[in-house]
Formats: C-alpha cells, structure tokens, sequence
C-alpha cells in the first residue's frame, strides 16, 4: 500500500475520539508513538513533546494546546485562547474531523514529511488551517472580532492571510503557507493541495461574491493568482506562477498569464498526485485563453 493510501485509510476509519464519541483512534495513537520514538533520538525536545503530545489527553486536546501555545502574545494568553478554541470544538465536534484530515494529508502528500509529528509540531501550514477552522467557528457563532483577532495574529505567526469567513472542506494541505491569501467569500473543497505564495483573490468589487470557489481534489501551484467568484473544476490543476480569472474545467490544467487551458487526461485527485511539471504534450493541447 502506497503512503498515500495509508493515510487515507487511516482518516477513513472510525476512530474519532472527543465529545460524545469512542473508539479507536489510530492516528491519535501513531502520533504518540512517534512522538515517543523521536524522544529517544532528541531527548533535548523532551519537554516540547511530553507537554504537547504526551501529556495530553486527546488528539483534539493536543492540536487546541499546540495552537494556543503558538498564538499566544502578551494581549491574549495561552490559557485564555485553550478555553476559547475548547468552547469552539464543542460547538462543532467534527472539527476533530478536519484536524485528522488535515493533518493525514500532509503526511501523504508531501515528500518531505514521514510522520504525523512533523506537521503536528514544526509546519505553519498545517497550524494556520486548524487556526483557520477554529476562527470560522467562531465567526459563525457572531464571535467576529475574536475570529478577526485570530486572522491578524495567524497572520503574524504563519505568514497566512486567510479571512475567518473563507469555508473550508477537509483534507486541504497547505505545503510551506507562506505568503498564501484566502478572501472572505472564498470556497475551498475537499482535498484540495495549495503551495506557498498563493492568492485565491477578490474581484475588487465593494461586497458581495468576489472570490474564487475550489472544488474537490485541486491543486494549485506556487505563486498563483485566482482572482474574482469562478469555479475550477474538481480535479483540476493551476500551474505556479498562473494568473486565472476565468473558470476552469474539471480534470484541466490552467498555465500561463495570463492562464491558458490544457486539457489533459489523468485521472484522480490532483491535489494528491502533486505533479507540479508540465510535459511537452501538456503545451501541444492548449485550447483557448482564459
């Protein structure tokens, strides 16, 4: 089984644990033992990784600690924020959901990551969507100027932007974050991929629908721009560096400024597959200009 299948096998099973839930919860567990394992290489994070991991009760528990320890400043404490992020997983359970697909994606699609304790403990990426989905919540609970607050302070910490209204789908990977912007209408799917420097941008239009909708299983490439309310495709491709302001079909690559089509044939999410080059034949089937 690829790692890639693992992962998601993992996220598939029922395991969620936390507020009116049991069972099972194997990627609760592989953290631990990882965590556990990398105390004997490192003994000097002993500290970080029996107050993060180890000592915690929970997955949910450990991912709400580990955020507020992060975004704590001298305006709000670390305590302050745990109590705060706790009422917002009790208001949405699921959240839990969202964490463990999350943070399985990173693991299975980023070459750079072996473990569930590398993302957990040392990637922006991963912390800035948890941060993400915390705010949102409570944005919707009419909480708006602590989701604000949350924005601002991600922004300072993991180098993200990301308005609180943006909606999210789960298992989105967010490789590197730096410099990534997500505006206040925007619409994110499931198991969506998006590398660093990366704007889902408004239409400069005063209110209203203004930004982009993602759907399932997209990737988007470094640096891109995508710009204004339209629609890429499930499964489809915006190459780094591309400028798209219009559409874009399902299955489809998007390249260029400003963006051309290509259409071409893979199957399966793109955001899983991470296949950031462009062939020969990807730029002998461009169709129109966008």
């Amino acid at each position: 089984m690829s790692r890639n299948a693992a992962f998601i096998s993992l996220v598939s099973q029922d395991r969620f644990v936390g507020e009116g839930r049991s069972g099972p919860d194997p990627i609760w567990q592989r953290l631990r033992d990882e965590a556990s394992a990398a105390l004997k290489t490192e003994p000097v994070l002993a500290s970080l990784i029996y107050a993060a991991i180890l000592h915690r009760p929970s997955f949910e528990d450990a991912v709400i600690q580990r955020l507020a320890k992060r975004l704590a400043s001298p305006s709000i404490s670390a305590d302050l924020l745990q109590g705060a992020f706790v009422e917002a997983f009790e208001a949405e359970p699921d959240l839990g959901e969202a964490f463990r697909a999350d943070i399985a994606a990173v693991v299975a699609r980023d070459p750079a990551s072996g473990r569930l304790l590398e993302p957990f403990l040392f990637f922006k990426g991963y912390a800035a969507i948890q941060t993400h989905r915390i705010a949102h919540r409570l944005w919707l609970e009419g909480r708006r100027d602590f989701a604000l607050y949350l924005q601002s302070r991600s922004s300072e910490v993991f180098q993200t932007d990301i308005h609180p209204a943006a909606r999210f789908g789960k298992g989105v990977f967010v490789d590197h974050a730096t410099g990534l912007v997500v505006g206040e209408t925007t619409v994110i799917g499931d198991d969506v991929s998006i590398l660093q420097n990366v704007t889902l941008g408004g239409s400069g239009i005063m209110c209203g629908d203004r930004h982009p909708k993602i759907g399932n299983g997209v990737m988007i490439g470094a640096g891109a721009r995508v710009l204004g309310p339209i629609t890429i495709g499930e499964n489809a491709r915006i190459a780094a560096g591309s400028v798209v302001t219009q559409d874009v079909p399902g299955h489809s690559t998007a390249v260029g400024v400003p963006a051309r089509i290509v259409h071409h044939k893979r199957d399966g999410a793109q955001s899983e597959v991470m296949d950031q080059m462009l062939t020969d034949l990807d730029y002998d089937s461009f169709t129109y200009m966008i």
